[in-house]
């Protein structure tokens, strides 16, 4: 399978708008902390999945030349997780979307219009898609209502992301979310900034930590990082289009 990280930005992206910080002169300039909003592309042989779809879905599938899509995952009802979703329009319908019932109930009140099918999916219960195994687990993202993590399965490898979370995700997801060969993990800030709705990357080192994982990548970044080749010295950062295969 292959993973790429087509939105790694928090709910403003980077540059944010009005704004001279270090990490946003970086990004006008065309660096690496240019970050998108949320989406992950996963491919297999057999086709390929979004996890959340962004406002910025439309550039980041063009930029990938990505084409069909076989199915959407949503995270949670966010604005930044599901509002580019309507980029398909005219493009591909009836979309295969899967998520929790909350979470679909929400989205679909906003994007009933494009006629997606619907798949409620249970925490914890594994299905299937493009020939690999996804499974949803409780995450803790106050306001949002029932948020969840993805794993991924597929011939002896497994890939976690949290989807936004705080550090206190629930003892069941701790024992199914275990041992993962790439943990892709909700960091928005350094340590020095406070936070209270996603982990910093403290917080994230000590969850990478804590479920062993052999390979840490931080996502959904702010601009409160320094510009990203600096920063990444010093913290895993992921950056627009950043991929892996397993």
């Amino acid at each position: 399978m292959r993973i790429t990280l087509l939105g790694t930005g928090d709910a403003t992206g980077t540059p944010v708008i009005g704004c001279s910080c270090p990490a946003c002169q970086d990004a006008h300039r065309g660096g690496k902390s240019r970050r998108s909003r949320a989406a992950v592309l996963v491919e297999s042989d057999s086709g390929s999945v979004l996890i959340d779809t962004g406002p910025d879905l439309r550039a980041q599938m063009l930029e990938h030349g990505t084409g069909r899509i076989d199915g959407v995952i949503w995270t949670h009802a966010h604005y930044d997780h599901f509002a580019g979703f309507p980029e398909f329009h005219r493009v591909q319908y009836n979309v295969d979307v899967y998520g929790l019932k909350e979470t679909v109930d929400y989205i679909f009140d906003y994007l009933k219009f494009m006629h997606p099918k619907r798949h409620i999916v249970s925490p914890y219960e594994p299905f299937s898609l493009i020939g690999l195994e996804f499974t949803l687990f409780d995450v803790v993202h106050p306001p949002a209502k029932k948020p969840v993590g993805v794993i991924i399965r597929h011939a002896g490898k497994k890939v976690v992301i949290t989807g936004d979370s705080q550090r206190n995700i629930p003892k069941r997801s701790m024992q199914h979310i275990m041992d993962p060969d790439l943990l892709i993990t909700d960091a928005i800030v350094p340590p020095t900034v406070g936070v209270k709705k996603h982990m910093n990357t403290e917080e994230a080192w000590d969850l990478a930590r804590e479920i062993g994982a052999k390979e840490v990548i931080f996502t959904h970044l702010s601009h409160f990082f320094k510009p990203h080749d600096e920063a990444a010295k010093e913290y895993p950062l992921a950056y627009d289009g950043m991929s892996f295969e397993l």
